[in-house]
């Protein structure tokens, strides 16, 4: 008797298993016939100011507050408007 449940058992995984028939059409979207074109984002002279800002402090703590806040200003000053025309 112990065979008997061993192969109904064995019989039940192997349906499990059967994998899904597969199609020869692939599935990929179509691509559409015109790319998009990305417009440059302009950025006020306030949402630059609080760029700056941000950055600044990032570099301060980053240096342990240690410096002069204005040399922090100027060097994040210089990142963020390198970030903004590249």
């Amino acid at each position: 008797m112990a065979t008997s449940k061993t192969t109904d058992i064995s019989a039940k995984k192997t349906s499990a298993k059967k994998a899904a028939p597969k199609t020869d059409t692939p599935k990929t979207k179509s691509a559409s016939p015109r790319k998009k074109s990305v417009k440059p984002s302009i950025i006020t002279s306030e949402e630059r100011y609080k760029m700056i800002e941000v950055a600044a402090y990032y570099i301060a703590e980053k240096n342990g507050f240690g410096d002069s806040h204005m040399d922090y200003w100027l060097q994040a000053e210089k990142e963020i408007d390198h970030k903004l025309n590249a």
